[in-house]
C-alpha cells in the first residue's frame, strides 16, 4: 500500500518541479524586463567606459557621436544621418550569406523591431559588411526572408570602407572582443549599439542574448523618456 500511495504521489511532485520552473523562468523575465534606469550612461571610447551626465544639454561640444552617413536600404531609398534626424538607432552589422550568427542576430533584432513597431522614434539599422554582393535585391529578397518591415528596419548597404570605418571607429561595434584588426580584415561582431536622438552611444548589447535583448528594450523606453 506504502509503495502505491509513493507512485500515486509521483506525479504531483513532478508537476509541482514543472509549474515552480515556469514560475521562476517568468519571475526572470519580468526581472529583465524592469531594469531599467531613469538615465543611461554616455560612452566615447572602444573600453566602454561609462560616463555619467543627468543632463543632456550639457554634453560636451567634442563629446563623441556617430558622423554624418549616407547608405541606401532594401528599397533603394537613401537613409542618412538626416533623414534620421531625431531618431533613437539600434545598430548591428550582419551579411546575407551569413550562415551562423547572422540568422540568430536577425532573430533578437525583430523582437526589437516587434517591441517599437508603431514607434516613429525608434529605428533600427542593419549593415551589411559584405556590400559589394548584398546589393538592394539581395537585401530586399533577406528582408522578406526574415520580417524585416521597411521603415522600421533598413538593411543598409553602400561603401565598404565607410561601412568598416563606421563600424570600428565610431561605433566601436567589435573593439570590445578584445581584437586588434587592420581595415580591410573581415568585420564580423554580434554587438547591437544604441544610439540617442543625439547621434551619441548609449549602450552596447550581445545580440545573441536573450537577457541583453531584454535590457536593450528596457534601455530604448528609458531613452524615449528623456
Amino acid at each position: 500500500m506504502m509503495r502505491l500511495m509513493k507512485l500515486s504521489l509521483l506525479p504531483i511532485f513532478l508537476l509541482g518541479i514543472i509549474l515552480s520552473s515556469c514560475v521562476k523562468k517568468q519571475g526572470q523575465e519580468e526581472i529583465a524586463q524592469d531594469t531599467r534606469v531613469e538615465t543611461l550612461p554616455y560612452y566615447q571610447s572602444a573600453d566602454f567606459t561609462p560616463i555619467w551626465i543627468s543632463d543632456p544639454d550639457s554634453v560636451p561640444s567634442d563629446f563623441h557621436q556617430i558622423p554624418s552617413f549616407s547608405f541606401t536600404n532594401q528599397l533603394g531609398e537613401t537613409i542618412s544621418d538626416e533623414s534620421l534626424k531625431g531618431q533613437i538607432m539600434v545598430v548591428d552589422f550582419f551579411f546575407t550569406t551569413c550562415p551562423g550568427i547572422c540568422p540568430k542576430m536577425t532573430g533578437k533584432m525583430k523582437l526589437v523591431q516587434e517591441a517599437f513597431l508603431d514607434e516613429e522614434q525608434v529605428s533600427i539599422l542593419s549593415h551589411s559588411v559584405t556590400p559589394d554582393y548584398d546589393q538592394v535585391e539581395i537585401l530586399a529578397e533577406y528582408a522578406e526572408r526574415y520580417g524585416v518591415i521597411a521603415g522600421k528596419w533598413h538593411l543598409l548597404t553602400g561603401d565598404r570602407e565607410k561601412i568598416y570605418d563606421l563600424a570600428r571607429n565610431y561605433y566601436f561595434a567589435e573593439e570590445d572582443l578584445g581584437l586588434l584588426k587592420a581595415p580591410d580584415e573581415f568585420l564580423h561582431t554580434e554587438n547591437f549599439v544604441l544610439v540617442d536622438q543625439n547621434r551619441h552611444i548609449r549602450g552596447i548589447y550581445n545580440g545573441l542574448n536573450g537577457a541583453s535583448i531584454n535590457q536593450l528594450i528596457a534601455d530604448i523606453k528609458s531613452l524615449k523618456k528623456s
